[in-house]
């Protein structure tokens, strides 16, 4: 296939280039190449320069193209109100003119990036009462020390599971808003223009090329960067809030696997998968693996310190992608993230 591929100058996107190039597909890259993502490297050669919100130029891109791989974002916590607009504007009407530009180019197939903050909070059960969808929490209780999240039913202890695609989407900050928009986008014009699009929510991606010490980059390479000055990697609440952390090459590896069966679906086809490693983690361990890949012995400080709108745990089932896309994770973050430790990184 040839394949139109967005962000592909980025973290994810670089590797998903590799991985479809490897797979025998034909890449077309585009990247605007934002200042706070790349910094002020060139566009890699190959790598088209173009804003995803400009209609113009996208006829020419998008020409003889067979499916579009969609990774371009502005990504990042989104904890401040001023961040909205930049958000709205790059994910929101950034995918709502790159698929108005494919139906006019009769183009139907697409993968979208998209992220287990659509989520919110993760799936909970109560002992009394089954499953419960918690309310944020208040700052209140987080300024207290009080990090779980209690049964709103009757206040008791909650346990945390794995949560599957069947979910219902609760975005809690203003970049997981826009990336359920994106969801929404991409569903509704499958039906519109007779398409066909799956969405990868993905969740805690590390590895090599990540970016270091910007507002792309992950936890784990900040927990990194905190080594390498010689300082223990700062934890926040107590440590235990529960994620999953996958392995950019089996990102890069659910991009070829979706395409392909995007590819081969009928019209009107929609669904989204989770991508995880199905081998949950807590934060603390994160900072441990890491710490364990040097030489450092540093050990992580708990900190107690929180930000409201984080979300306390989420953990994926990858079920469905293994059942539908035939995808399943190889790395497992005991071992990718002591490897990361020592992995190079992009300046």
């Amino acid at each position: 296939m040839r394949v139109l591929l967005t962000g592909a100058a980025g973290f994810i996107g670089g590797a998903i280039a590799d991985a479809l190039g490897k797979a025998g597909h034909e890449v077309v890259g585009v990247d605007l190449m934002l200042p706070q993502a790349h910094g002020a490297v060139e566009a890699p050669p190959g790598v088209h320069v173009h804003d995803v919100r400009r209609a113009e130029g996208w006829p020419a891109l998008l020409e003889g193209v067979d499916a579009v791989c969609h990774q371009a974002a502005v990504v990042g916590a989104g904890v401040r109100v001023a961040d909205l607009p930049d958000y709205a504007s790059h994910n929101d009407l950034g995918t709502a003119v790159l698929l108005a530009a494919m139906h006019e180019a009769g183009l139907d197939r697409l993968v979208l990036a998209s992220s287990m903050v659509v989520y919110g909070e993760g799936r909970y059960t109560c002992p009394e009462h089954g499953d419960v969808s918690p309310p944020p929490r208040p700052v209140r209780a987080l300024e207290a020390g009080d990090f779980e999240v209690p049964c709103p039913v009757c206040g008791g202890p909650l346990d945390w599971a794995l949560v599957d695609e069947s979910a219902p989407l609760a975005p809690r900050g203003a970049y997981a808003a826009s990336k359920a928009a994106q969801e929404h986008y991409a569903a509704s014009w499958v039906r519109q223009a007779d398409a066909a699009a799956v969405a990868l929510r993905y969740h805690n991606v590390y590895g090599p090329r990540m970016p270091r010490d910007t507002p792309y980059s992950g936890v784990a390479a900040m927990f990194r960067s905190s080594l390498e000055r010689d300082e223990a990697p700062r934890v926040y609440e107590d440590g235990a809030q529960v994620r999953d952390f996958v392995h950019v090459a089996d990102v890069a590896r659910a991009n070829v696997a979706a395409l392909e069966a995007v590819a081969a679906a009928d019209p009107g086809h929609w669904a989204a998968y989770n991508v995880a490693s199905g081998h949950p983690v807590t934060i603390r361990e994160v900072a441990e693996l890491v710490a364990t890949g040097t030489s450092s012995g540093r050990q992580p400080e708990v900190t107690g310190q929180f930000r409201p709108g984080d979300v306390r745990h989420v953990v994926a089932s990858p079920e469905r992608a293994a059942a539908e896309l035939g995808f399943r994770a190889q790395v497992l973050p005991a071992d990718g993230l002591r490897e990361f430790a020592t992995a190079p990184l992009r300046t």
